[in-house]
């Protein structure tokens, strides 16, 4: 048995941008710091645009110069899937680490995978962002086992997406791996300093909401914890970097009802790499306000910039915030959303420190990479088994 196998990515890497395009670089690379070799098989069409809510679907940064990466699948052409699964076949690579957080994917995935598969050699491991998507459609369960058939093995990187994978009835082993900090997107700096880099003119308290914006994430309960009179009464302001998934009218209406322009500082755009440590740096604490949720790739980019949080209790949130101690916990509702705000400034940002840095070990890049081999290795010494 290989101490070094070869291992394909299959999902979104460059040049498509977001969170999980950036966790598979990242994987990739802690795979090559050991010797492993990996090849990332990336799309050459991932939404037709008129199925993509954001502006662009592209990366602006520069090409990754260190990792090899194939833009080959087209998630709506049928032959595609066929010439893609038949090249992963003949390559035969000793594991296919799969990216799954949507049902429309679940065609091309799990024609490419079953292909593959008829090599009798390539284990299939899939990291479950979303096994049940936050927007449900009619169809998502039936596209899921059919992709669920082509995997051997899941990743859950909370104990939410653990018990979704359970309650889908979905019987293939599942390992819980925490998602690690996205640690290469460069070191914080002092505070002042970034907010004088992003044009900020505000000395006082800063709240943050990160990323794109959906009716999921709850930000309209934040605007209306803002606009609560304690809040306004101390001068904090709030800043949204993000781009709006979904109609933004609804939030610049909440903006003027409650007289919030003043106290809501907006960038509406997609972060790019380079600037998002100043914003992590600027904030005195990130405000994570979801309905619900698996898990968020936000949470540990807090963590590695050690920026306490204030999240409510959804899904796989909480798990990584330990209420009264790194963060706060919150419910979700806007009375209890400043209710929380208010108490994190009493105590203020050093009072959380000293154990958010403790905190920062749990999350490492090789504990991810580890504990995938180790799965590997459990699922061909299964099969052998069998």
């Amino acid at each position: 048995m290989s101490d070094k196998p070869t291992i394909v990515f299959l999902g979104p890497s460059y040049p498509y941008r977001g969170g999980i395009a950036s966790f598979t670089e990242r994987l990739a690379r802690e795979f090559q710091i050991s010797g492993i070799d990996c090849l990332l098989f990336t799309f050459s069409l991932q939404y037709p645009s008129f199925l993509f809510p954001g502006k662009t679907q592209y990366s602006n940064e520069a090409r990754p110069k260190d990792l090899r990466i194939k833009e080959v699948i087209n998630t709506i052409n049928p032959l595609n899937w066929l010439r893609v699964g038949r090249e992963l076949k003949r390559l035969a690579p000793d594991f296919i680490i799969v990216r799954y957080w949507l049902p429309f994917m679940a065609p091309a995935f799990g024609t490419i995978l079953r292909i593959v598969k008829q090599n009798k050699h390539t284990k299939v491991i899939c990291i479950a962002d979303n096994i049940i998507p936050h927007e449900k459609r009619i169809g998502d369960k039936m596209l899921t086992s059919y992709f669920n058939l082509a995997v051997d093995g899941y990743i859950a990187m909370s104990e939410q997406v653990q018990q979704d994978i359970a309650t889908l009835g979905i019987d293939k082993p599942v390992q819980l791996l925490h998602h690690p900090l996205f640690d290469h997107f460069g070191d914080p700096v002092e505070r002042l300093k970034a907010r004088n880099e992003l044009g900020i003119d505000h000395q006082g308290g800063l709240l943050l909401f990160f990323g794109f914006i959906r009716h999921y994430k709850g930000l309209d309960l934040l605007l209306e914890a803002m606009a609560d009179h304690r809040i306004k009464e101390i001068g904090l302001k709030l800043v949204i970097a993000g781009e709006f998934y979904e109609d933004q009218i609804k939030y610049t209406d909440l903006i003027r009802f409650y007289q919030l322009e003043d106290q809501v500082i907006l960038f509406n755009e997609f972060i790019p790499e380079q600037k998002i440590r100043y914003f992590f740096s600027a904030a005195d604490v990130l405000v994570q306000p979801y309905r619900h949720a698996t898990q968020s790739g936000v949470t540990p980019l807090s963590i590695h910039f050690e920026l306490p949080m204030i999240v409510t209790d959804a899904g796989g949130l909480k798990e990584m915030v330990i209420d009264k101690v790194t963060g706060l916990v919150v419910q979700k509702d806007p009375v209890s959303i400043a209710n929380a705000i208010l108490a994190y400034f009493q105590k203020g940002k050093e009072f959380f420190i000293p154990a958010l840095v403790k905190q920062k070990n749990a999350y490492s890049w090789p504990v991810m990479a580890k504990g995938i081999l180790a799965f590997w290795r459990r699922l061909k010494s299964e099969n052998i088994a069998k």
